[in-house]
Formats: C-alpha cells, structure tokens, sequence
C-alpha cells in the first residue's frame, strides 16, 4: 500500500521545519563561533601586555638588586674604612695619654 499524500506532505513539513531550525542554529554557532575568535584575539593581546608589564617590573626589580648589592658593598667599604681610623685615633690618644702622664710626672717633679 503506497504512503498517503498527507502523510508525505506531513513528513516533508517536518523535514523542512528542522531544516530551517538547524540552519537558524547554524547561523546562531557561527555567530558564537566569531564572537568567541574574537574574545580569544583580546584575551591573547591583554596576555601579551600583562608579560610586557610583568618583564618590565622584573626588569626594574633587577636594577634595583644591583643598586642595592652596590649600596651595600660601598656601606661594608665605609665600615672598615671607619673602623681603621678609629683604631688610629685609639692609638693616636694613647700615645698622647702616655705623653701627657709622662710630662705631668715631670712636672710634678719640678715644681717641688
């Protein structure tokens, strides 16, 4: 028994109704399709201008080190520099304290 014209005319109703529901979708995902390339090409940039900026802070960071370590031996430099010229001044005032307990010995002598 041959299928009825309804019920061909139905199915092909049918088929037809997906079609244009599926070619809506499609035009639905294409559009997500660009959006998304597109969020991707500005994720991509920003990514790139966070590693600029984080290069150029490590940079930064890093001569900054270097001031400090520089800093750091001229401060070391300067201690042992100081502690040479108080060791010197020590001596100087001791050779002094023995002139002048000397001398005042003398003197004490003379005066009687």
């Amino acid at each position: 028994m041959p299928p009825a014209d309804d019920d061909i005319e139905t199915r092909l109703a049918t088929v037809e109704r997906g079609v244009t529901e599926l070619r809506e979708q499609l035009a639905i995902t294409s559009s997500d399709a660009a959006a998304a390339r597109m969020l991707a090409a500005g994720a991509d940039h920003d990514v790139s201008e966070v590693r600029a900026e984080l290069r150029a802070h490590t940079q930064a960071l890093n001569a900054l080190r270097e001031t400090q370590l520089e800093q750091g031996r001229k401060i070391d430099e300067q201690g042992r520099e100081m502690r040479q010229g108080f060791a010197t001044l020590a001596t100087g005032m001791a050779q002094i304290t023995a002139l002048l307990t000397t001398n005042s010995g003398g003197s004490e002598n003379l005066s009687d």
